[in-house]
């Protein structure tokens, strides 16, 4: 493969007008396009397998099994998800608005593409680290500026031929350049800039993005410890330690940076650490190569400034870059090892308690990743309470960034924004809301208009409504939502479970109870009385607090203010309860008799009854 120049600025910019004249035409907008993109997307990693892992052996002296297992496999899920739920990601979102809003208003959230984006990638998952935001923001829909890491260049030209034979010209292109090219690209007003790599280079590309109010991700790093407290695996941790230390020849920015030991575990952490490294290393220190000259001279810079003991490894060879796997005890908080993040197979080890740990860490700029290594539930608990990072995996190392459906990101000098699966299509779009109200809802809403009158004051006035009384104390205070059994969050799933509950009952009762559905009520039914017995309590509440519809009902029906209306408001929400009270009381007989058919119709029904009393509530709630 051909050397790639880098990008001139005419080319830059004749490429940057093409994407801008591309989004403005709403071509990228269309679902079908998007899915097209990333199908495409599928069969560039499909057919480039080979050449992926021969660039990021060049580049990174990388094993094939580590290319595969880390950027290859993880484009190409990453594809196969967002295929799979873009259609979700991208529909309309209804807002849980209340009545007007919500139901005559038809308020939603309109999923927008930002626009152009502009993604520059890093060097220690020169593939990933560009095509995994690239993905998400096809899916969401924007035209793409990809830019990769000039440090590793096999993978910078292969990206360049892919992207240019496989993905839409009009839409999505890469650049490359150095320093001096990036500065001259970053004066350009971009839409969204997604950026990997360190916190320094960061501040820069901030920097331009304040120049023209461009939102940006910033997937960092940072010095992650790692805490082993007295109760922890001490082999399993040092085994997981050093594996991270040894992968990627520790050019990771999840890595485990440093490490806190239990004084009463140190030695024998230490020990098993030095056990692992050379199980690890037993096929020889050739995959363990720095990426170039200058972070092979910063790191060991860094370790020959340390006050510590090197009490593993240490050796290092300028000619083949190799840096063998190194553990240095007797480490200071001061020392040179922990001045930065170290970015490489050098791992200090602090005699500290747990405790000491997290108010060490809680000291320091928080990190991308936090690792605890203990068996108590209690220990691992306080340690979160103390501190902050932008996740935590326990008693492993690195595995929250693999966590499906959850958001990957840094906080503070560690990142900011977070990206995968829906997380990052939510990066590159706009949530944009929608309320079209009915135009014969004027007469209702005429008060808001000049010249105002203080008579409709009271109208605007907001009322307690959680009815929390002056005077609490923190003591005072509930935490929490209340009964699982009635909380309006779970509204949804009693709706399911009434409706499937009922057609299991009249299907049972159709069958003669041959289906055999009923017999699994046994249990489930002589627990419900107990279970709404338990939230008597809550249920009768629905009638106590329609003293605070009153307002609302004034409002709704134009300064109405007929006691009847009230006292027929009251009536129905009292009898509401009595008869939820009175169906549990019914159930409960008929569990005891054995009517199981019955009991499951009844116990839906009850549901639905449930739920509609309590959306009722939420409509004069609001």
């Amino acid at each position: 493969m051909a050397s790639v120049s880098w990008t001139s600025e005419a080319a830059f910019e004749t490429a940057y007008s093409r994407l801008f004249e591309t989004f403005s035409t709403g071509r990228t907008k269309n679902l079908a396009w998007r899915k097209w993109q990333l199908k495409q997307c599928w069969w560039m990693m499909e057919d480039n397998e080979t050449k992926i892992a021969e660039a990021m052996k060049t580049d990174l002296n990388r094993t094939e099994f580590e290319s595969y297992s880390m950027d290859i496999t993880a484009v190409k899920n990453d594809i196969l998800d967002t295929l799979k739920h873009i259609d979700e990601w991208a529909a309309d979102e209804k807002v849980d608005a209340g009545f007007v809003m919500g139901i005559l208003g038809k308020a939603r959230i309109r999923k927008e593409p930002l626009g152009v984006a502009f993604i520059i990638g890093a060097w220690n998952f020169p593939i990933a680290l560009c095509l995994q935001p690239m993905i998400a923001a096809i899916a969401a829909g924007c035209c793409v500026m990809v830019k990769p890491s000039e440090v590793t260049a096999a993978s910078q030209n292969l990206l360049v031929d892919m992207i240019h034979k496989y993905l839409d010209p009009q839409a999505v292109q890469v650049v490359t350049g150095g320093a001096t090219e990036t500065t001259f690209m970053l004066k350009h007003r971009f839409d969204h800039i997604f950026y990997t790599g360190s916190t320094k280079v960061a501040s820069f590309i901030t920097a331009a993005a304040a120049r023209h109010l461009t939102p940006t991700v910033l997937e960092l790093g940072g010095q992650g410890p790692a805490i082993i407290t007295k109760s922890a695996n001490i082999d399993l941790a040092a085994k997981r330690v050093a594996y991270v230390k040894f992968l990627n020849a520790g050019q990771i920015c999840l890595s485990v940076n440093h490490v806190f030991a239990d004084p009463s575990v140190h030695d024998s952490f230490v020990h098993r650490l030095a056990f692992w490294n050379d199980h690890f290393l037993s096929k020889g220190i050739d995959r363990m190569a720095r990426v170039n000259e200058r972070n092979f001279n910063r790191l060991s810079k860094i370790l020959s400034s340390t006050n510590g003991t090197v009490s593993y490894g240490g050796d290092r060879d300028l000619a083949t870059r190799n840096f063998t796997p190194t553990v240095v005890t007797d480490v200071e908080i001061s020392d040179s090892l922990l001045s930065e993040e170290l970015f490489g197979p050098v791992c200090p080890v602090i005699k500290a308690d747990y405790v000491t740990a997290y108010k060490q860490i809680s000291k320091m700029p928080h990190p991308l990743g936090l690792y605890i290594f203990s068996s108590s539930q209690a220990e691992i608990d306080e340690i979160l309470r103390n501190t902050m990072s932008g996740g935590v995996t326990i008693n492993d190392c690195m595995l929250h960034a693999a966590v499906p459906n959850a958001p990957f990101g840094g906080v503070g000098p560690s990142g900011m924004g977070a990206y995968h699966g829906v997380y990052g299509f939510k990066a590159f779009t706009h949530m944009r809301t929608v309320l079209a109200l009915p135009m014969w809802l004027e007469r209702l809403m005429k008060d808001r208009y000049p010249p105002f009158s203080n008579e409709n004051v009271k109208k605007v006035l907001v009322k307690n409504s959680q009815g929390f009384r002056r005077g609490e104390t923190m003591e005072d205070q509930k935490v929490g939502n209340g009964s699982w059994l009635v909380s309006r969050q779970n509204m949804g799933l009693w709706v399911k479970m009434a409706v499937v509950a009922m057609a299991i009952g009249f299907a049972d009762e159709r069958s003669g109870g041959h289906l055999g559905m009923a017999g699994m009520l046994d249990f489930s039914a002589s627990k419900i009385r107990g279970l709404i017995k338990q939230n008597d309590s809550r249920l009768s509440e629905l009638s106590s607090k329609v003293s605070a519809l009153r307002g609302v009902t004034v409002d709704i029906y134009d300064n109405a203010r007929s006691q009847d209306v009230i006292d027929s408001s009251n009536e129905v929400f009292s009898s509401l309860s009595t008869s939820i009270k009175g169906s549990a009381g019914r159930l409960g007989r008929m569990a005891q008799s054995g009517n199981k058919i019955a009991v499951l119709k009844l116990a839906g029904i009850l549901i639905a009854v449930i739920v509609l009393g309590w959306w009722i509530l939420g409509f004069f709630w609001r």
